[in-house]
């Protein structure tokens, strides 16, 4: 049963939009992360510098992405043994990662393909002590909807085998699971057509803002408990198609931090893929001080 204390609390954020304040989600203690696709290039042109700049804006946990098929220097050309130390070194930690999952339910490729992909996905996960593996992202031609229930049975069966390894599974969507296809979305068939307890889902807030007609919360109501990672990514005023710092764009994300706990929220990440004015890191520290004052 809602308490006074509770019904009011959830009346103020609903009622202030994005002018939140620390004391109301004080409760919550999420560590602030941020997806390191951000800083895609810089990743790839000093990883120790960049993670470092990171840790003095105050993030505390990062996403990693990508994850190579061959070799042992899987991440941005380092071993996970190696990357886990200089995360330790700067006081970080990664709870999750987006693996190349998509690349293997191409044509060609078969199910012994993806699941040892996905034994070698895992053997990463737990040397950087990742709780997430996620799936991030389906190539054009996967996106019909023969081919969201085709990887909905990929996502069960993945699913289950992260599990053994006490990992668990996520989906990222993007804006093309919300095109309706005579009348059914992807996004539905991926929720209703997988386990709950293998397939979670990590709500990318920039895309569903962009391109659903249903309300998150509608989603969260629906699926309980079954959002524990969100990417906070703000969308430009003028124009929809670019990124911008947090707390400067069009999404009020206030009735998404209201609807933490329906939806068992565990993780926020920061992301922004474009529109770095005046560039990446400045972006990520605005973003890190909204965060900071207005959300976290």
């Amino acid at each position: 049963m809602t308490s006074r204390r509770d019904f009011i609390k959830q009346s103020t954020v609903l009622g202030m939009g994005t002018i939140l304040t620390p004391e109301l989600f004080a409760k919550d203690k999420y560590k602030l992360g941020l997806q390191l696709y951000t800083l895609n290039k810089e990743m790839n042109t000093d990883l120790v510098g960049t993670l470092k700049k990171v840790a003095s804006f105050g993030y505390e946990e990062v996403e990693t992405f990508g994850f190579n098929w061959g070799g042992i220097k899987d991440y941005w050309n380092f071993e996970p043994k190696n990357l886990k130390q200089i995360l330790d070194d700067n006081g970080i930690q990664s709870k999750s990662g987006h693996y190349n999952l998509n690349n293997f339910i191409l044509p060609g490729k078969t199910d012994d393909d993806l699941i040892r992909y996905v034994d070698k996905c895992i053997g990463g996960a737990l040397t950087l002590k990742q709780d997430y593996i996620v799936w991030p992202w389906l190539n054009p031609e996967s996106r019909t909807i023969e081919q969201f229930k085709i990887l909905a049975e990929k996502l069960n069966m993945i699913g289950e085998q992260i599990k053994k390894a006490d990992l668990q599974l996520a989906y990222h969507n993007h804006g093309f699971e919300f095109e309706e296809q005579n009348g059914e979305l992807g996004y539905d068939i991926i929720l209703n057509n997988t386990d709950s307890d293998l397939v979670k889902m990590e709500i990318d807030l920039y895309w569903f803002s962009h391109t659903s007609k249903l309300s998150a919360h509608h989603y969260f109501e629906k699926h309980p408990k079954r959002f524990p990672l969100v990417h906070f990514k703000d969308m430009d005023k003028t124009d929809r198609e670019l990124h911008t710092v947090l707390g400067t764009g069009s999404i009020d994300f206030a009735p998404y931090v209201a609807d933490y706990q329906i939806a068992g929220v565990k993780h926020i990440m920061v992301e922004q893929g474009n529109n770095y004015v005046p560039n990446a890191f400045d972006c990520i520290k605005r973003s890190a001080q909204f965060m900071k004052q207005k959300l976290v």
